[in-house]
């Protein structure tokens, strides 16, 4: 096994780092302080983000991106991940892969201006009653008389929904009858920003990614022709499953960035701060907690790095990516934590990065499955060779 990097993940590692401390890290303590992204701010590095080919890095190369495997796309992610969450994802985006599940059509009229950088998607998923089980969506689509569709319900927690040029909305579009029960048939929609019947109200104040906004979208009686489904009627599960199963490792990637970051400030600080004649970092007190911090970032790299290498030989199951990020998400709120208190009082002032970090870290466990639904993950795929 080669734990090495190409030199093309070099070259990747050290351009979008070179990028994040360059074009993003200088404008971090404005969006933080205002919680506010500024347009301006945004087309002036998404500017410098395409020049450096660094936008749409996701997306595959016949469609205008720059093709990279999941592994070095993982890699890109962490690098990305240092900086704050509005300002990398806005300014340097990636557009959803499940575009790619489009028609020629659709990935005319959708994908391209996404990675043209003219515009920006969002999935509408989450619903106020329907968090963690999807399949208790109450939003619904029902087939027109005359043919199309009648879109009604409301979604949450909708990121970047206010700057988005269209929605992929996922709703319920009829029942199955199983051995289990009724079963929701579930089909996603692409849903133009403007179409009548579709709002986009602001969302809810969040002490995670400050300039990072969500929303609250409602369609009432929202028609639709026919050609606006994404991938088959009532099989948008299977077009999720298929195009999204990587985002888990893609909140992991990030995760493995801001802990790196947390974590060089740690030891510095260690290294640095004098008490009772010596640096604090020979107190085992503290050197402990370096090196416990220390273990878990290398454990947690090596998990994601290892699933996105599985994601890529086709080998990886849901259990993989949810051991990943089950992983990193909690290694950074513990990184993060104990970051702050190496640095005592100081590690909760603004000067450094380290209150946001710790305080952006705590949406990580929810967002994109809950610890809870990956451990669910985990241990249904131990249980299921038995039968239980």
């Amino acid at each position: 096994m080669d734990f090495g990097l190409t030199e093309e993940q070099r070259l990747v590692v050290e351009t979008t780092r070179s990028f994040v401390e360059k074009e993003l890290y200088p404008h971090e303590a404005e969006v933080e302080r205002s919680g506010h992204l500024r347009r301006e701010i945004v087309e002036e590095v998404k500017a410098k983000a395409i020049a450096a080919g660094l936008y749409a890095a996701n997306i595959p190369a016949e469609h205008g991106g720059a093709g990279l495997d999941t592994l070095t796309w993982l890699l890109y992610e962490k690098e990305l991940g240092r900086a704050n969450y509005a300002l990398h994802w806005t300014c340097v985006a990636r557009p959803s892969n499940i575009l790619c599940a489009g028609t020629p059509d659709q990935i005319e009229r959708y994908l391209k201006p996404c990675v043209r950088g003219e515009t920006w998607d969002c999935l509408a998923m989450t619903e106020p009653g329907a968090g963690s089980d999807l399949r208790g969506m109450k939003a619904t689509a029902r087939q027109g008389k005359r043919g199309g569709w009648v879109l009604n319900g409301t979604k949450h927690f909708i990121s970047h929904a206010d700057i988005a040029g269209f929605v992929i909305a996922f709703m319920a579009s009829g029942e199955d009858d199983t051995p289990r029960g009724p079963r929701k048939r579930i089909t996603a929609f692409f849903v133009d920003r403007g179409t009548p019947g579709l709002t986009i109200r602001d969302g809810y104040r969040n002490v995670s990614h400050r300039g990072y906004t969500n929303s609250i979208i409602e369609f009432d009686d929202v028609r639709l022709p026919a050609e606006q489904v994404l991938g088959e009627p009532h099989r948008g599960f299977e077009v999720a499953n298929r195009w999204l199963g990587a985002t888990r490792l893609q909140v992991g990637a990030t995760c493995l960035g801001r802990a790196e970051r947390a974590f060089a400030h740690a030891v510095e600080w260690a290294a640095t701060r004098q008490q009772f004649g010596q640096p604090i970092g020979r107190f085992q007190g503290i050197g402990f907690k370096l090196a416990d911090m220390a273990v878990e970032m290398k454990a947690a790299e090596l998990m994601i790095l290892e699933a996105g290498w599985k994601y890529d030989q086709g080998t990886a199951t849901d259990a993989d990516m949810a051991a990943a990020k089950l992983k990193a998400t909690e290694m950074l709120a513990m990184v993060a934590d104990e970051a702050i208190q190496i640095h005592g009082g100081m590690g909760l002032m603004e000067e450094l990065p380290l209150e946001r970090i710790w305080r952006d870290a705590r949406v990580e466990r929810i967002w994109e499955g809950t610890s809870e639904i990956q451990r669910h993950i985990i241990s249904r795929a131990l249980l299921r060779p038995f039968g239980a």
